[in-house]
């Protein structure tokens, strides 16, 4: 099935989002973000990245055509009300893993999508329960030599081969990748933009999981 309606953008040129992006068959293109990702103080998680993906949308707007419909997002791991964002350097990012091992933290996704031709914006923001597993010191180690927390809020990939850092799951793996994709079809619908695949099939079978939340994200909640 070919997609009508809007052309998508992307704000943002992580590979995970846009391979997830891909599995709702929209035709889309990307455009990094460059945005001040300080948090304000006293700000909570939610109203954080729920701020920061309106702004990376913001930010491509003046690039955006006009049948563009603009989608911002952006994770965070909090823990003990703590947000980690990405690490600094290895150091920092072996401090992060191993405070979150064998603990259940939370990552909170806010999404945006902004409508070019008129300013019209809606979002969301999806919280996920997520168990670490009690892995080791040397597993660490390893997983840090890698490169692959550096760029990862939280130090780590949920997704990643070798090191599979989560114990269990029991909510929306595509938000702690980095993009909800139940929750922003329904934003879209609201823009009525619709997918042109099966997005709980594509991304269940994509990622390997058995997801017991998409019903409840696809009818329009929770929500933050």
């Amino acid at each position: 099935m070919i997609p009508t309606g809007p052309v998508l953008l992307l704000a943002s040129n992580s590979p995970r989002r846009r391979q997830l992006l891909g599995l709702g068959g929209w035709i889309f293109d990307a455009d990094a973000a460059n945005i001040d990702e300080t948090r304000l103080p006293a700000e909570a998680p939610a109203a954080y990245v729920r701020r920061l993906a309106q702004e990376k949308a913001l930010a491509v707007l003046p690039r955006a055509r006009a049948e563009h419909l603009v989608i911002g997002s952006d994770t965070s791991v909090v823990i003990d009300g703590d947000v980690l964002g990405k690490p600094a350097h290895e150091a920092e990012a072996r401090q992060m893993l191993m405070r979150l091992r064998a603990r259940t933290h939370q990552v909170y996704t806010g999404i945006a999508v902004l409508r070019a031709s008129d300013g019209n914006l809606w979002t969301d923001v999806v919280v996920t329960d997520v168990p670490m597993r009690a892995y080791s010191a040397h597993e660490v180690d390893r997983y840090i030599a890698s490169g692959d927390p550096l760029d990862k809020a939280g130090a780590y990939g949920i997704q990643h081969p070798d090191f599979q850092p989560v114990e269990s799951m029991a909510g929306c793996y595509a938000s702690v990748m980095g993009l909800p994709l139940c929750s922003l079809s329904v934003l879209l619908r609201q823009a009525e933009v619709f997918p042109g695949a099966d997005i709980p099939g594509n991304c269940q079978a994509t990622i390997n999981y058995q997801c017991p939340v998409f019903n409840a994200y696809l009818s329009g909640g929770p929500q933050v």
